[in-house]
């Protein structure tokens, strides 16, 4: 890739994440010319920037709030972004840990590829983990309480997904373990499983140990089924019947790229069309 190729990338990258994270809250330009130089070159009309794009984005997970600090060094996303992730809720050590973490999934799966996302996503599965080491030990077991029921639904999204092997591996696991939902398999890959929470975490941690080249649960729903606010069971909450891989209209040399509308407007058939802004950064139509 070009210097120029890189630009665009980066102006790319922060186009769709100014539209997934739209107020100064969430995410905040540090150099405002940086940004604008970076515009200007990728459109031509000036030299390579001088500065560095660097922006922070800011979110709440786990009921614990987090910042990313991020530089785009000029050569990203060929070689992986200055990422540093502060936490009040993590001890030195915890952070330092979850640092070294983050920087070894980046090294390994997302070279090449823009990768802020992948890096947000990646702490949302992995910082539980991370709290769990400076969180209070639980009571003994004979004094707890017992786990409440839920209802889960994951969006997962992978990188693509055409291995026929993981295809088939998706349709059996989720109809053993009593999911519904669909795997629409193609360049991006998408995969949403809904039913009893334990098998929903079950799925998924059958599903993300197979060689990906990106994969990480984009949105989840979780509702409990005990308690204040009871409903009567998990079928209730089902949008979907049954577990099907679905095809909208494949394209493209492979024949792999799905038409996005068809996409659309089948979530919208059920009640769910509120997850493609989540997936790519707009509103369908």
């Amino acid at each position: 890739m070009s210097l120029q190729e890189w630009a665009a990338a980066q102006l790319a990258e922060l186009e769709l994440l100014g539209s997934m994270f739209p107020t100064r809250d969430e995410l905040e330009m540090l150099d405002q010319l940086a940004l604008a130089e970076l515009r200007d070159y990728v459109d031509g009309s000036s030299p390579p920037p001088s500065c560095r794009a660097q922006f922070v984005i800011r979110q709440r997970l786990q009921d614990v709030d987090f910042h990313m600090s991020c530089t785009f060094p000029p050569q990203y996303p060929c070689v992986i972004p200055e990422i540093t992730v502060t936490s009040p809720g993590l001890g030195r050590a915890q952070q330092t840990r979850l640092q070294a973490g983050l920087r070894a999934y980046l090294t390994e799966v997302c070279l090449g590829e823009v990768c802020v996302l992948s890096a947000a996503d990646w702490l949302r599965d992995n910082l539980r983990a991370f709290l769990s080491e400076t969180a209070t030990p639980a009571p003994p077991e004979s004094h707890a309480s017992p786990p409440r029921e839920a209802f889960s639904r994951l969006w997962i999204y992978s990188h693509h997904i055409y291995n026929s092997t993981k295809r088939k591996n998706i349709l059996e696991w989720a109809k053993e373990l009593g999911l519904t939902g669909f795997s629409m398999p193609g360049k991006p890959g998408i995969v949403c499983v809904e039913g009893a929470q334990s098998a929903c975490e079950d799925f998924w941690s059958r599903v993300k140990v197979l060689t990906w080249k990106r994969i990480a649960i984009r949105h989840r729903e979780d509702v409990p089924l005990s308690g204040e606010g009871a409903v009567p069971s998990v079928d209730s909450l089902r949008k979907f019947s049954g577990f099907q891989e679905v095809a909208f209209e494949p394209r493209g040399p492979r024949g792999n790229h799905m038409d996005l509308g068809l996409l659309y407007q089948f979530l919208q058939e059920r009640g769910c069309c509120h997850v493609f802004q989540m997936y790519f950064g707009v509103e369908g139509r």
